[in-house]
């Protein structure tokens, strides 16, 4: 990993740009390799930068496409107009723009956490041009809302918090931010050697600048895309594209079976569970790149 003139860690080796995917709204991308396209969506409270050690490997063989999401790091934050400007189905569209833009009309799709819930919408809303999807340590939204009930659900106090209206979360999280995005780096993360200081310092950083688009997408989580999610459960439409999940092992812990909800989307699906934190492209990155690779092969 490198720095850029600002001091701001950057994958090395990767080339930086600007790419414009809707009106007036840019994505912050790092490009770099030959072949097959795949593109690396990143999580909360993340930036690009948590597949640095994932794209290094993939890079070698693959065109590796991996930007910060509206609304995140470097990209573009326009503000909530109607309820979709932060819906996963605006955000897909983002990124088939983004690849269209960078020459290509199929590409495989992996996403951590948030990313993978845009993957998802991206699958569904774009089947004939995601090759092939992973998810990593998330469940489909609908499902996650469906399956948080009790006093396990205290484990996403924050859901709740940002699916409320506009005013009060962004307020709170905005007094304390570095505590509210550092508490989740913190206790999602079995080895905090996984995220150095100062990625953990670029990852505050772009969410304190943040706090109002973030909240705009998890409020979008708790609104439009579960009635997007609904309307695909109820007309069938699946996942058609080889599926790759990696998850720890808290379906168990929370009292569900993801194997069984997962394959209600995914047809041609591989549940893979991994030991390590949430962050398991920082803890894990061997085995996320093997799982990866192994999907690009099916």
């Amino acid at each position: 990993m490198e720095k850029n003139a600002t001091t701001a860690p950057v994958i090395a080796g990767f080339d930086y740009r600007r790419v414009p995917v809707a009106d007036g709204v840019s994505l912050n991308v790092a490009v770099a390799g030959t072949g097959s396209p795949i593109v690396l969506l990143h999580g909360f409270p993340q930036t690009h930068l948590m597949w640095r050690h994932v794209a290094a490997d993939l890079v070698a063989d693959h065109t590796v496409i991996c930007p910060d999401l509206r609304g995140y790091g470097a990209s573009d934050k326009p503000a909530e107009t109607d309820g979709t400007t932060y819906a996963k189905r605006t955000m897909a569209a983002d990124i088939v723009a983004l690849a269209r833009a960078l020459g290509h009309e199929r590409f495989a799709l992996a996403g951590h956490d948030r990313g993978a819930l845009v993957a998802v919408r991206a699958g569904l809303d774009h089947p004939e041009t995601i090759t092939h999807l992973a998810c990593l340590d998330v469940l489909p939204t609908l499902d996650m809302w469906e399956v948080m009930h009790g006093v396990s659900a205290a484990v996403g106090f924050h859901l709740y918090l940002m699916a409320q209206p506009p005013g009060l979360p962004e307020k709170m999280i905005a007094a304390s931010s570095d505590a509210f995005f550092g508490h989740f780096l913190d206790i999602w993360t079995n080895d905090s050697r996984a995220i150095p200081a100062d990625v953990r310092t670029a990852y505050l950083e772009a969410s304190r600048a943040a706090v109002t688009s973030i909240v705009a997408d998890y409020r979008a989580s708790a609104g439009i895309d579960v009635v997007h999610d609904r309307a695909d459960r109820d007309a069938g439409n699946r996942l058609r594209m080889p599926v790759t999940v990696l998850q720890q092992d808290w379906g168990a812990a929370l009292g569900f079976d993801a194997v069984a909800l997962w394959s209600a989307w995914a047809p041609d699906l591989r549940h893979i569970p991994v030991t390590c934190g949430h962050f398991m492209a920082e803890e894990a990155p061997a085995d996320v790149a093997k799982a990866l690779r192994d999907l690009l092969s099916r």
